[in-house]
């Protein structure tokens, strides 16, 4: 008689699914009797009645201890349901188990007095479509699928007496449940026969094999490794436990544990290792075997041969008076826990005696009891680690114990702890993994890459993706979620409430990032209500959020088991309201301010800059940039100087002055250094406005300007020129081949009220009509308090700006 239940098997409480129906994985069992036919043509039918009441209530018992629930009763069969509404990924097992509890309840015995009878049953496993509202004792086509046929079908090839197992219920169950095959069965309606076996009894497992790579846990084996070691040198107790998900390798971790901590400063440290397994028949199983671990016993062992060893381990540990006594006890609890009653105060004694003797044997030299899956155990069993460990502590002795759990374990640990969290494994270790299982396999390695997005790095997801494939998918792109991660993920999922799954699948509906409104009009729900639930689903790792604010499903794997459980009726729905939702348009941009911007300024200057240097470079560009007209007259204007819009230049050789002001460029006093300027480019031979004029007629350098900005240049005898121009014969004509030409110093009559000290790096400012043909181009200038500027102003210090001009045919 199963005791104790599995934590992932508590249903929700709080907020059924709101959808009504279901696409799930379900275990179907069918009880049928073995000749009902002429039996109740001999019976009385109030001896008929009679019968029938005992037989359903005795079926009926059972299943609902296994946790199954009763979808009808036809006649004399009986049709129950196992994962209809909440799955704990064993639900496969349970039904076996219950099948085979009800023959040993029915086959051969009398009920009521009448005559002995014989059942067949058949357990079958698939997908179905589940109302979760009828899935109740006695509602009546809550499943409906292809399973339940083959279940029907299935106990007509059972032996009387027998369950018979699908393909599916019996790779749930291998190594659960001792299985025999029998021929392929052709089941009515079946293209073709059909696998079956026949379950006979449980079976204990065999340890697994551990010899893959152990990659990507250096940190928790060094975490948990150090926990051990100090627990034993200090002689200070202490409870680590190994906490991940289902298929994390928290067993291989703790199997590589008892390899690393097998001495201690050179000295041995016995390791007592136990495994609790689904549904115990007795909530001290795991005790037992650490008892059998300890004397080197097999669950398969005689009684004579368990009591000699159990005799040869204990004499080092109890007196030879007391031998004897606690030999018989420790056997009544190793030789046959199973099926034993719960409330034998025997066993609970036994157990006592072995709390006893691991402190006398931690006495004599370091102990590690170690418990894996312990979330499986009854609550004894966790008292029994708890006394261990308050004993151990009074008595400072050298002694750990280690457990291996799921997160969702609730059962708080005693002081001091110290938890190892498993987390996933990183690409790099996935890769390496899945490389070695599948090279292991005799699978190209190149189907790693099709793998990894799929295994979310779990190690135990990995090696079932890689099992699928030897056992015979072609394709990594369509391979269909492996059995024990369907299970698996369909237990994480039904641990949820209902405002979670619904949640969930939701948004495991949309391919993109879903917001939290969409989910609310995808369920429709109030606005807001889903926005705590999707945080709930982050912070328990099913979601995560997107830079773009909304929520998607964090591993690959659980959005397509999420998904797959949505009715098509749900999903076309689910897709009518995204496709009526508004859509939110792109977000207006606010229109920039312009500037204002001086009416002879080219359009070639209407660009945004720094407002300081916009700010700073106002006076001289308004004072130097024309009207943009395509006249070599203008570019002739544009080789001169700028005027100074201060007061009139000095004429040539005379002395310059200092200003007594900053110049509008750097907002430093000139030291009256001469300023370099630019010789600014020719108009190009393709220009065919207005004929350039000669040398001896140059145009006025301030014709350009408006009348309010006009002065009076001041002749040079000698030349005629302008002051301020070079007296330089022009150049002679060269090709139009693009050059650079530096900027270099005139000298003192060229002087530029902007050229400033020499000491903040600036050299000049140098610009070139377009309408020239020439192309200026601006080094990069850096001030020397760290701010720079492109194009702008004159280069650092070591640096010349360049202007890229084509050859001149004049000056």
């Amino acid at each position: 008689m199963p005791t104790t239940t599995i934590a992932d098997a508590t249903p929700a409480t709080s907020g059924r699914w709101p959808v009504p129906e279901e696409r799930r994985m379900v275990t179907v069992l069918f009880v049928d009797i073995v000749g009902s036919t002429a039996l109740v043509t001999r019976l009385d039918p109030e001896d008929v009645r009679t019968l029938q009441r005992a037989y359903f209530d005795t079926v009926g018992e059972v299943l609902r201890r296994w946790h199954g629930v009763v979808e009808k009763y036809i006649g004399d069969a009986v049709m129950a349901l196992f994962g209809a509404r909440d799955s704990d990924g064993f639900d496969a097992y349970r039904a076996v188990r219950a099948g085979l509890e009800i023959q040993r309840a029915l086959d051969r015995r009398a009920l009521a007095g009448g005559p002995r009878l014989r059942v067949r049953i058949g357990v079958a496993t698939g997908e179905a479509v589940v109302d979760l509202a009828g899935a109740r004792d006695g509602g009546h086509g809550a499943a409906s699928g292809a399973v339940i046929t083959t279940a029907a079908r299935l106990q007509e090839y059972a032996p009387p007496g027998g369950v018979a197992l699908c393909a599916a219920t019996h790779r749930a169950t291998a190594g659960l449940v001792e299985q025999r095959r029998v021929p392929p069965v052709a089941l009515g309606g079946t293209a073709s026969p059909v696998d079956v076996w026949h379950a006979t009894a449980l079976v204990r497992p065999a340890p697994v094999r551990h010899d893959g790579p152990f990659l990507g846990r250096r940190r928790e084996m060094a975490a948990a490794r150090d926990q051990i070691v100090r627990a034993v040198r200090d002689r200070r107790p202490r409870w680590v436990s190994l906490v991940g998900p289902a298929g994390s390798g928290r067993s291989r971790l703790l199997h590589e544990l008892s390899r690393s901590v097998a001495t201690v400063d050179a000295v041995a440290v016995r390791w007592c290792v136990a495994r609790c397994l689904p549904y115990p028949d007795h909530p001290l199983a795991p005790v037992a075997e650490l008892v059998r671990g300890f004397a080197g016993l097999r669950a398969t062992d005689p009684p004579a041969w368990v009591r000699r060893r159990l005799g040869t381990a204990l004499a080092a540990l109890v007196p030879p008076e007391r031998l004897p006594a606690a030999v018989s006890t420790l056997a009544r609890l190793v030789v046959r826990p199973d099926g034993a009653d719960p409330a034998d105060a025997g066993l609970a004694g036994a157990a006592a005696l072995w709390r006893e003797l691991l402190l006398a044997l931690a006495a004599r030299q370091p102990v590690v009891v170690a418990v894996d899956d312990v979330d499986r155990a009854a609550p004894e069993v966790t008292g029994f680690l708890r006394a261990l460990l308050a004993a151990a502590t009074d008595g400072r002795l050298p002694l750990a114990v280690v457990t291996a759990h799921r997160p969702q374990w609730a059962e708080p640990l005693p002081e001091p702890s110290a938890p190892v969290d498993l987390r996933p494994l990183g690409p790099v270790d996935s890769g390496r993994l899945l490389r070695h299982l599948l090279r292991r396999a005799g699978r190209p390695v190149a189907l790693a890459d099709r793998l990894l997005p799929l295994v979310g790095g779990s190690p135990g997801h990995a090696a079932a993706y890689v099992r699928s494939l030897v056992e015979g998918a072609d394709n990594a792109a369509d391979l269909p979620v492996p059995e024990p991660v369907r299970r698996a993920v369909d237990a994480r999922l039904d641990r949820l409430d209902g405002d979670q799954r619904a949640a969930l699948m939701a948004v495991a509906s949309r391919a993109a990032a879903c917001p939290a409104p969409t989910v609310d009009r995808l369920l429709d729900w109030a606005p807001g209500r889903a926005r705590p639930v999707l945080r709930s689903l982050v912070a328990l790792g099913l979601l995560a959020t997107r830079p773009s604010g909304g929520y998607a499903v964090a591993e690959a794997v659980v959005r397509q088991v999420a998904y797959a459980r949505l009715p098509r009726a749900v999903r076309a729905e689910f897709a009518r309201r995204a496709a009526a939702a508004p859509r939110p348009g792109p977000a207006p941009v606010p229109a920039a301010r312009p500037a204002p911007v001086d009416a002879a300024q080219p359009a070639a200057l209407h660009t945004t800059r720094p407002a300081p240097l916009q700010a700073a470079l106002a006076a001289p560009v308004r004072a130097l940039q024309p009207a943009p007209v395509h006249t070599t007259q203008a570019a002739a204007a544009h080789a001169a100087p700028p005027p100074n819009p201060a007061p009139a230049r000095p004429p040539v050789g005379a002395p310059a002055r200092r200003p007594s002001t900053p110049t509008p460029l750097t907002g430093r006093r000139p030291t009256g250094r001469p300023a370099p300027t630019a010789f600014a480019p020719a108009t190009s031979r393709r220009s065919t406005s207005t004929p350039a004029p000669t040398a001896a007629t140059p145009p006025p350098v301030t014709a350009h300007l408006p009348a309010g900005l006009r002065t009076a240049p001041t002749p040079n005898p000698a030349t005629g020129r302008p002051a301020g121009e070079r007296d330089r014969p022009s150049p002679p004509a060269r090709p139009s081949r693009p050059r650079v030409v530096p900027l270099r110093s005139p000298g003192p009559s060229t002087q530029r009220p902007h050229a400033g000290d020499p000491r903040n790096g600036c050299r000049a400012f140098a610009k070139a009509a377009g309408d020239a043909g020439g192309e200026v181009r601006w080094r990069a200038a850096r001030f020397r308090d760290g701010a720079a500027v492109g194009g702008a102003a004159g280069a650092g210090r070591g640096s010349t700006p360049s202007v890229r001009a084509p050859a001149r045919a004049a000056a």
